[in-house]
């Protein structure tokens, strides 16, 4: 089994096209300490040769160039991507399905509510439902997105995307709105959870002996915008649990057995993104992986987990 950070940044990317935060003023001065990062998403495939996308980001075009594996191999018509399987219906998530419609044939998994509101906009009729199946997924089902390669969506406490948002949204709700995904192929298991809320005791236990967990880290601490100066919202109110904290990732998991600890989806503000910077040591310190775009991790059935594309 193989999976690749296709983008490791949250909503906009760093630098964010508008924004000179302290970090993407860095990025934007071309400090080689911030490493540009796409939008959210990761691709998964058994065999190197099939691939499933999960989430399709606004930058989806860009992190398929940047990747030979995906690139057509044959014919006037092809792509490696069989399959693509959403975690929410966030922008940053769902926009990139627009560009994967050139008639080309592939699976599209989701869960029910989350078809729903794809369904409910007509815009997104643009990716052709006579090539591309709209499946729906259980949660807890175990199903097979391409041959050999199991998946199962179970939740995590969440909310509604923000073009969902009432005048009340309801934050760390558990439902079908914000999905993990657990893989499992070769007696390896890898689990992904690019967003996240409150980390429950369902999910401690979920991803406990996971070989590796892709994890929410959009914000360092809960007020990270607002230390930032660009925004009001704390981490909680967009739905995202901070990495510091007593109840913060790095002290909720860590006494999880997890082979490879790597945090994605990562915020512009985040100063974990700032290269050998205070606030990145200390994460590594406590071993997890700050990712980048193109980062690879493999399996095989008789080896140790190898991390690809070395810094």
């Amino acid at each position: 089994m193989q999976t690749i950070v296709l983008g490791s940044a949250a909503g906009g990317g760093v630098p964010q096209w508008n924004c000179r935060c302290p970090v993407c003023s860095l990025a934007w001065a071309g400090d080689p300490r911030v490493r540009p990062r796409t939008q959210s998403g990761l691709a998964v495939s058994r065999d190197g040769e099939a691939w499933l996308l999960v989430n399709a980001s606004p930058d989806i075009r860009q992190q398929i160039a940047a990747t030979p594996v995906l690139h057509p191999r044959s014919g006037l018509r092809h792509s490696p991507i069989q399959a693509v399987l959403l975690t929410n219906g966030d922008i940053d998530h769902v926009a990139g399905l627009f560009t994967l419609r050139e008639n080309q044939r592939f699976d599209l998994f989701a869960t029910a509510e989350i078809l729903g509101a794809i369904a409910a906009n007509r815009v997104f009729d643009v990716v052709n439902p006579a090539c591309v199946a709209r499946r729906e997924v259980q949660l807890e089902a175990t199903f097979e997105p391409l041959p050999g390669l199991r998946a199962t969506l179970f939740p995590v406490p969440g909310k509604v995307p923000l073009w969902l948002e009432g005048a009340d949204p309801v934050i760390g709700m558990v439902g079908e709105s914000t999905v993990g995904v657990m893989f499992e192929a070769d007696g390896r298991r890898i689990a992904y959870v690019p967003g996240c809320a409150r980390i429950s005791d369902d999910l401690r236990q979920r991803v406990d002996g996971v070989d590796a967990l892709l994890f929410d880290g959009t914000v360092l601490e809960d007020d990270d915008l607002i230390r930032a100066g660009v925004g009001v919202k704390t981490g909680w109110r967009m739905g995202h649990v901070p990495i510091n904290g007593a109840n913060g990732s790095i002290a909720k998991l860590a006494d999880c057995h997890i082979g490879q600890r790597v945090f994605v989806h990562i915020n512009n503000t985040n100063p974990i993104l700032v290269d050998h910077s205070a606030e990145r040591r200390q994460v590594e310190e406590t071993g997890w992986t700050v990712a980048y775009d193109g980062l690879t991790l493999h399996f095989a059935t008789s080896a140790n987990l190898v991390k690809g594309n070395p810094e």
